[in-house]
């Protein structure tokens, strides 16, 4: 990841990630593989490979994954996701925060905080 002069702040946005993404894949003529339900498998199975990081793992131990193997299956599982938005033409940073608003309003702060009740069950 690239940082900003060392302030551990990601440097770039989603629209210069898209443009690397789409321009690696281009240069390898790969957009032929690259259909819905390819990105959409591609996507489910790198993020089982995530999950696999801590299978059978408890606390401490579930806690503290491989720093270098999460930023790997992390950066798979992000690529085939902005790779699928990008080919229905969807705007990442607008979904993102279009479903944090959607979650807003299904898990206002007086009733979710501080549990894991779903939305339904809210009391």
């Amino acid at each position: 990841m690239i940082m900003d002069n060392g302030k551990n702040k990601p440097v770039g946005d989603i629209e210069e990630i898209t443009k690397a993404l789409l321009a690696f894949r281009d240069e390898r003529d790969w957009e032929q593989f690259h259909t819905s339900k390819d990105l959409a498998l591609g996507l489910s199975i790198e993020a089982g490979e995530l999950n696999e990081l801590f299978l059978w793992k408890q606390g401490q131990e579930a806690e503290n994954p491989n720093l270098d193997r999460l930023g790997e299956e992390l950066a798979d599982v992000i690529s085939y996701a902005f790779l699928l938005a990008s080919k229905h033409g969807l705007d990442v940073k607008e979904i993102v925060l279009n479903k944090i608003a959607s979650n807003a309003r299904k898990y206002p702060v007086e009733k979710a905080k501080g549990n894991a009740t779903k939305y339904f069950d809210l009391k």
